[in-house]
């Protein structure tokens, strides 16, 4: 009785570990609960830029727009792998994503580009030469593009 008690305790724990460390796919913060967060590590880990990536994270800085050129609305995420990434969202091109606060979850599809901070997510619009593909931010029940 002892034994079968004991394996039980020790298989909970390992389901409940699986799901923090997004072994098991669930709610916990590891890699499971965002695809992308692993591969954007990766790419960190690498130093690879230029790739479509999709992911989401939690915006944990709001910054002051870029107005040299192109505007970009601009806001620092924490990834489920506890990576930052600057997003610098066009808004010549795309809507400003409205409402955004501190805590706010975000969705995107934007191309990484490397940088020793976490890196950046840009071309999160449409391109309206249509030579990129396009990208979007989602916040709030509502796309971006």
């Amino acid at each position: 009785m002892k034994k079968l008690l004991l394996i039980a305790v020790v298989l909970v724990a390992g389901y409940f570990g699986g799901i923090e460390t997004g072994f098991i796919p669930g709610q916990g913060k590891g890699y499971g609960a965002d695809p992308g967060a692993q591969v954007l590590a990766s790419a960190f880990d690498s130093h690879r830029s230029d790739f479509q990536v999709q992911g989401s994270g939690r915006v944990v800085r709001l910054l002051a727009d870029d107005d040299d050129g192109s505007r970009h609305q601009r806001f620092i995420i924490e990834t489920a792998s506890g990576q930052t990434l600057l997003v610098a969202h066009n808004i010549d091109l795309a809507p400003r994503v409205a409402a955004l606060e501190m805590g706010d979850r975000v969705e995107f599809n934007g191309e990484y580009a490397w940088n020793a901070k976490g890196g950046v997510i840009h071309w999160t619009h449409h391109d309206p030469q249509g030579r990129h593909v396009s990208g979007w931010i989602k916040h709030g029940g509502r796309s971006y593009q």
